[in-house]
């Protein structure tokens, strides 16, 4: 007989179940009976099939034999199964650091990849009680088939966690170690300051990360450069402070009572020696707007204002002068990227320098705000205009009186008012330079049949034709337009309502005309 496996894994981990199988060779239809030992002690199984629960002292192997009546088989070969400790998947993040709004993926692999694996999601939050964090299950994050899983549209700084699972009943691994995508962005939940605000540190110097936000219970941690997590010991309210060390170099964020992540900054500590005082470069933490200034400089510990330095863009000499200091006078996407500085010989570590683009002076994830808002406020006044042209066609006295055309032979040296002796309304000037001009109509009170009432406000609607006619050079003449103008008392109808009242407005001369 032979002893197989079911399902046929090269790697088993202490936990799982599978199934030993017996076969013996051209002899399947007869009655057997079977034996089985492990290790040289029998096992009380008499079925072809033995279930097993895989512990580590299942790798000394087993065997099997067949009887029929009185008749036994050989033992077979020894099957020996390789048992390992309860696998830890990895977790993998691309890009680490982000800009807002970008896609993300995550990979996760099994220490001993093969077929059978199932795959599951999860976010994790903060408990500050507990000092850890629990896992949330993503959206479509359970037990996915793939071992990569993409997140749309990340904004800011999170945690995310994935585990395995393979087998019936399935056998599920270890939580990943959680693995972080970080974001700069200054819009996140909550923020982190840092004072001294720089990037990279002297051993020994006093380093403050404040939390803001809010929330009132915070956590700073850090994710150092060897993929440790850790928390901060030395907490005040919400403020952490450390004296700087190597240890110290790494990614620091905030966490609230809420489970909200603040964004997320680099430190990075250098060694002190007074024999050799490496330099460091004095860069901004935080990401700096498009569009804005900027001013790096390079920094001994005993002497804070060095002249002589040399400034690298990506490992490429961008200045190399006298001066001390890098001054960038308006940011573009271009000047993102590592800098660092040399100085007597010695440089210091590079820096990246995160460029935060806008969109017409606004953050490119707010313009979808702006864009509805100008939309409402469109179709707002629309349906305004649209209320205003009906409640005006539904008047019982016309908005607008007929427009009277005229033509000016010449213009005069000056302008007067004519106004009929029984007009009830005075008119306001007429001003040139367009050939419809639609003119305001103050009305005064008409006391001549005893009535206090007021008129009804009316416009004129006055057309002027074009004055650029070739003029003889004589004195210019002076011609009147007139505009009809149909007044009423408001609410009366009698037939004094409909009279008309001639307006005559002198057009006098204008410069260029």
């Amino acid at each position: 007989p032979t002893v197989t496996l079911q399902p046929s894994w090269t790697q088993i981990y202490s936990g799982e179940t599978v199934t030993v199988r017996c076969e013996i060779q051209g002899r399947e239809g007869a009655q057997w009976t079977y034996e089985w030992r492990q290790s040289q002690k029998n096992i009380p199984e008499t079925s072809s099939e033995y279930r097993i629960t895989v512990t580590e002292s299942d790798g000394e192997g087993y065997s099997c034999r067949g009887r029929r009546d009185y008749l036994l088989t050989e033992w077979s070969d020894i099957i020996r199964l390789t048992v390992s400790y309860e696998p830890r998947p990895v977790l993998t993040v691309s890009p680490s650091w982000l800009s807002p709004g970008a896609s993300v993926t995550l990979n996760c692999e099994v220490e001993h990849p093969s077929a059978g694996w199932s795959f599951y999601w999860y976010k994790a939050v903060p408990d500050l009680s507990e000092k850890s964090s629990s896992y949330e299950l993503l959206p479509d994050g359970n037990r996915t088939a793939n071992n990569s899983y993409i997140i749309h549209g990340q904004t800011h700084t999170a945690g995310y966690v994935c585990r395995a699972g393979r087998g019936d009943p399935e056998y599920h691994t270890d939580h990943s170690q959680p693995k972080f995508v970080w974001s700069a962005d200054v819009h996140s939940a909550a923020s982190l300051t840092v004072s001294p605000d720089r990037v990279q540190h002297f051993t020994f110097d006093s380093v403050s990360l404040t939390c803001e936000g809010n929330f009132t219970e915070w956590r700073v941690r850090k994710f150092s450069e060897d993929g440790r997590l850790s928390d901060c010991r030395r907490m005040t309210g919400s403020t952490c402070d450390i004296k700087a060390s190597k240890s110290h170099t790494g990614v620091y964020w905030c966490e609230s009572e809420s489970g909200e992540f603040s964004s997320a900054v680099n430190i990075t500590v250098q060694n002190y020696y007074y024999y050799d005082d490496v330099p460091i470069l004095v860069s901004p933490v935080h990401p700096v707007t498009e569009g804005a200034s900027v001013s790096l400089s390079c920094s001994l510990r005993t002497q804070k204002i060095l002249s002589n330095v040399f400034f690298y863009h990506n490992d490429k000499l961008i200045q190399n002068d006298t001066r001390g200091e890098l001054k960038i006078s308006a940011l573009s996407k271009s000047d993102e990227g590592f800098y660092k500085c040399q100085y007597s010989g010695r440089e210091s570590a590079q820096s990246w320098m995160s460029v935060k683009v806008t969109v017409s002076g606004a953050d490119s994830s707010s313009s979808p705000v702006w864009l509805m808002v100008g939309l409402v406020c469109g179709v707002s006044l629309i349906i305004i205009l649209l209320l205003l042209l009906y409640r005006c066609r539904q008047s019982k006295y016309s908005c607008f009186t007929r427009s009277i055309q005229s033509e000016s032979h010449s213009l005069g040296s000056s302008t007067n008012h004519g106004v009929n002796q029984n007009e009830t309304h005075v008119y306001d000037s007429v001003h040139p330079g367009t050939n419809h001009i639609y003119d305001s109509v103050t009305p005064v009170e008409d006391n001549r049949n005893g009535s206090d009432e007021h008129q009804d406000v009316t416009y004129a609607l006055i057309e002027l034709k074009n004055f650029e006619k070739k003029r003889k050079h004589h004195k210019p003449e002076q011609s009147a337009v007139y505009s009809e103008v149909k007044t009423g008392a408001a609410g009366k109808s009698s037939p004094a309502a409909d009279a008309a009242v001639y307006s005559e407005v002198t057009l006098g001369s204008f410069p260029g005309q």
